[in-house]
């Protein structure tokens, strides 16, 4: 009884709890803005918008995005032991792979069951891959100010079926973990990246 009381009382409070989740970090014009990558699915069953500001510009950030990915590709900058359960071969690094940081529209990034292919590249940018099966956009919007960075992550989301957009609502507290923990590290690398080349001038 207590169980199925409980039960009730998160579903009753997720739907409060659940832009908080979708939105960690952005602020609300960022959250409902219009994104570059968005038009690559125009209709989306789920939406969620992540940020960080770093303080490096964004030459300091664009190398980390450019390189993720699994082995022999730069990590994911998040839980490497989480991903690797998921059989996703991720080795996060902390130093810039030089051969990742000339990616082509149309290059392909494998996430497991995720086929990606990069889909829009504006260097110092944006970033978007797009899945195989059209229905999830990952784009990685940079916005530089004064020096400082403004990361932007916008997944989207398309589910064919309502049992497909059920099973989706418990998955995103779990991409709030990891997103957040990929975004602090892209920052402290960024951050470490743009202390080193201040370094050597």
């Amino acid at each position: 009884m207590i169980a199925l009381a409980l039960i009730a009382a998160l579903g009753a409070l997720y739907p409060l709890l659940r832009r908080p989740i979708l939105t960690w970090g952005a602020t609300y014009e960022e959250s409902t803005a219009r994104m570059p990558g968005d038009e690559l699915l125009e209709e989306a069953d789920g939406v969620s918008t992540r940020a960080i500001t770093i303080d490096a510009p964004a030459a300091s950030v664009w190398p980390w995005l450019t390189q993720m990915g699994p082995s022999p590709r730069g990590g994911a900058y998040t839980y490497d032991w989480i991903e690797n359960l998921l059989g996703l071969d991720m080795h996060s690094v902390d130093r810039v792979l030089p051969e990742f940081q000339d990616p082509q529209v149309g290059d392909r990034l494998d996430l497991g069951a995720s086929l990606m292919r990069f889909e829009r590249v504006e260097p110092g940018h944006v970033i978007a891959w797009r899945s195989e099966d059209g229905n999830w956009v990952w784009t990685f919007v940079l916005e530089e100010h004064d020096g400082t960075t403004r990361l932007i992550s916008r997944n989207r989301f398309r589910q064919p079926t309502l049992a497909a957009r059920v099973r989706m609502l418990p998955m995103e507290p779990g991409s709030l973990v990891m997103e957040r923990r990929m975004l602090r590290g892209i920052k402290d690398r960024a951050e470490r990246l743009a202390s080193k080349a201040s370094d050597r001038t």
